[in-house]
């Protein structure tokens, strides 16, 4: 038996879930990388310090629409990303289950998806989940708890990213930039924090989030001093979504 089958039996157990597709997500992120480099001034920096194989946990701030297109289609690997489920509806729900996006019900603690994450993690796949939570000014200055579980869970290294000019300043977060405008993304060194074995605390998994916050603020910080590209503050109104 491998070790990833053996982790997929560890509490909680992911390995009575079927496998996320992702074959069609592969013609798809050619197609919207050449049309998001076309479309803006993307600037990439340190792509380097994505891990090219392994588990990765994708942790970039929150800004706009734009974040989770833009990541999906130019990271070096595909991309699982945890979405609101209203979002899965329809012609659209149908696609993005099909590129292995999943869906998330955040009106109750929602056990499949939350088994879906760490099944990706486990897989030795890449997960991108949004820490904040919620579209804002992308400072990470609020972490929840999720992105604290699901590395206490797998281990699974986390990388920060920093997500500049995908909303502009005072714009609303349901908003596309302008054609043109510059966008920078910036990847930060991988970090892991220790696995905590079940069964889990809140406490722990509380204090976790604090650690990874503090590094993903310094990156935040580090990027905007390095490409003297400014958040753009907070958004004249609050996330729709929160």
């Amino acid at each position: 038996m491998t070790a990833e089958v053996t982790g997929h039996k560890e509490l909680p157990r992911t390995d009575d879930l079927p496998p996320l597709p992702y074959r069609l997500a592969l013609p798809v992120r050619r197609a919207a990388r050449l049309y998001f480099h076309r479309r803006y001034g993307l600037n990439v920096h340190q792509e380097h310090l994505f891990p090219k194989t392994g588990p990765v946990l994708l942790a970039p701030n929150h800004l706009g629409l734009l974040d989770g297109p833009l990541l999906g289609a130019i990271a070096p690997r595909m991309l699982h990303q945890l979405g609101k489920i209203e979002a899965f509806h329809g012609l659209q729900g149908r696609f993005l289950h099909r590129i292995g996006q999943i869906a998330v019900d955040r009106s109750t603690y929602d056990v499949r998806a939350v088994r879906q994450a760490i099944q990706v993690l486990r897989d030795n796949r890449v997960l991108s989940v949004y820490p904040e939570g919620t579209r804002g000014a992308g400072d990470f200055s609020r972490i929840r708890s999720g992105v604290g579980y699901l590395a206490a869970v797998t281990g699974a290294p986390i990388l920060p990213v920093a997500l500049l000019g995908t909303r502009q300043p005072g714009g609303h977060v349901e908003a596309y930039p302008p054609k043109g405008s510059r966008v920078d993304v910036v990847y930060g060194e991988p970090f892991t924090v220790d696995r905590v074995p079940f069964p889990r605390r809140h406490s722990d998994v509380r204090a976790i989030a604090d650690q990874i916050g503090e590094v993903l603020r310094a990156h935040v910080r580090t990027a905007v001093e390095a490409t003297g590209h400014p958040l753009p503050g907070a958004p004249d109104e609050k996330d729709p979504d929160e």
